[in-house]
């Protein structure tokens, strides 16, 4: 039983990794006060990218600096589009998951069924050897650390710090940050595009350690799911990263009744509704805490999120 608990939570921590990447990435984002629904197809983008740089240079440093720049790319038009043309940022975004999508599926295809360079389980000396939680977190590839770090790291930056008091102004009134003469527009740029650069590298965790290898839409919605823990966590760096693990367990749930033929108990459960499970689980979490006491009130988005900014003249 114990080890069982083992391998689900081992599988849950390494499940958890693209969204967490993802969704601390539009949290910065959205804190600036831009909504980025394109985080699926910069994921794709991402996960492609570190593929192929991966597998034409052996180096995982490099394909991880590559999925970076390919998310980073697709968030900067995403950013000049929002901001410096004042387009709708929620039909952008979908404009650019289906330019994603439909990019790397193109360009992937001379990929399919290559194997490249992959990221193993890079344990932790001394910390690995605590019982099960040694074994659950610290022997794990390396893109889970940094996802773990990084989550620490933007609520460090966003509660922590002037920058992040900057940002969270300009999310919550950009014309009275303009007037206190904050840069408005590049802040929010620089969220954008750091943003995109967390999904491409979310996207990474995919094809380099997760399932190692490209195949046409591998991301399987988490881009979508990424954005649904933003919205759960209240739009908390740590609370994403609390609903990224969350989904992680989910989707280990699913494996281990796939292999075990049951779950909690019960025969013969079909493969389509394993696979579902954590989307509608998700859904259904999401739907619970909109009814939470309490909760729209803690969890209230920016003031001026989605609100293209104009400076007064």
């Amino acid at each position: 039983m114990l080890d069982d608990a083992v391998i689900i939570g081992q599988i849950a921590v390494k499940s958890s990794a693209a969204v967490m990447l993802a969704a601390t990435g539009e949290v910065l984002c959205e804190r600036s006060g831009v909504i980025n629904l394109g985080l699926e197809g910069m994921m794709l983008c991402g996960a492609l990218a570190g593929f192929v740089v991966g597998y034409e240079t052996k180096s995982a440093l490099m394909a991880c600096g590559a999925a970076m720049v390919a998310g980073g790319l697709l968030a900067g038009l995403h950013a000049a589009l929002t901001i410096g043309l004042r387009a709708h940022q929620v039909l952008c975004g979908l404009a650019l998951t289906l330019l994603g999508t439909g990019l790397a599926t193109f360009l992937g295809r001379s990929y399919l069924g290559l194997r490249g360079v992959r990221l193993g389980a890079l344990p932790v000396p001394h910390l690995q050897e605590i019982p099960v939680l040694g074994e659950v977190l610290f022997r794990q590839h390396a893109l889970v650390y940094v996802a773990l770090v990084v989550a620490a790291g933007g609520w460090w930056l966003l509660f922590r710090t002037k920058t992040g008091l900057r940002i969270r102004a300009v999310g919550e009134d950009a014309t009275a940050a303009d007037a206190a003469g904050l840069p408005v527009a590049r802040l929010r740029t620089l969220c954008v595009v750091a943003g995109g650069m967390l999904a491409g590298l979310g996207g990474a965790s995919l094809s380099l350690a997760y399932t190692p290898g490209w195949k046409e839409g591998m991301t399987g919605g988490q881009g979508w799911i990424a954005i649904a823990m933003v919205i759960f966590s209240g739009w908390r760096p740590l609370g994403a990263a609390t609903g990224a693990l969350l989904f992680g367990g989910l989707t280990a749930l699913q494996f281990h009744a796939q292999v075990s033929g049951s779950l909690f108990g019960v025969p013969d459960i079909s493969p389509s509704f394993l696979r579902m499970l954590p989307y509608l689980l998700t859904i259904a979490v999401l739907a619970l805490a909109g009814v939470l006491p309490g909760f729209s009130r803690r969890a209230g988005a920016p003031a001026d999120l989605g609100r293209p900014f104009r400076r007064e003249s």
